[in-house]
């Protein structure tokens, strides 16, 4: 691999929530809030690219498992800033810490798993089930 991964590795996404992002676009729920979807897909990414640039050519990480404690709403127009933590490294297993806050509150607060997989393999393997 590129540079080490190991744990205390952090990532960190910014964005300003857009209805695009709301609860009613995402279909789950009624009310134009940042969906809890939404909020996931951000921590995900934070993990992601907190670890990206490490990975050797032809690598990547995956999503296995995200636990997620949604705590409080935000409204559309409010920024929120997701960070991720590397806390614990087995193997290729990157198990991260995520939160979220807006401009008031702490929002959300997780885990979030991923695995480092070969791109292409992973690729090949789930493409195969297209032909079962």
């Amino acid at each position: 691999m590129g540079k080490e991964i190991k744990p205390g590795i952090t990532g960190e996404v910014k964005i300003k929530v857009d209805d695009k992002e709301t609860a009613v676009v995402y279909e789950s729920g009624s009310v134009r809030v940042l969906a809890t979807p939404a909020l996931i897909r951000f921590m995900e990414k934070a993990a992601l690219s907190s670890v990206a640039p490490c990975l050797d050519k032809g690598l990547t990480t995956v999503g296995t498992r995200v636990d997620v404690k949604h705590l409080a709403a935000t409204p559309v127009g409010m920024d929120v800033v997701i960070t991720s933590r590397l806390a614990e490294v087995a193997g290729k297993r990157l198990l991260f810490e995520v939160e979220a806050r807006d401009q008031v509150d702490l929002i959300g607060t997780g885990i979030h798993e991923r695995f480092i997989v070969k791109t292409d393999s992973f690729v090949s393997r789930t493409e195969a089930k297209l032909t079962k």
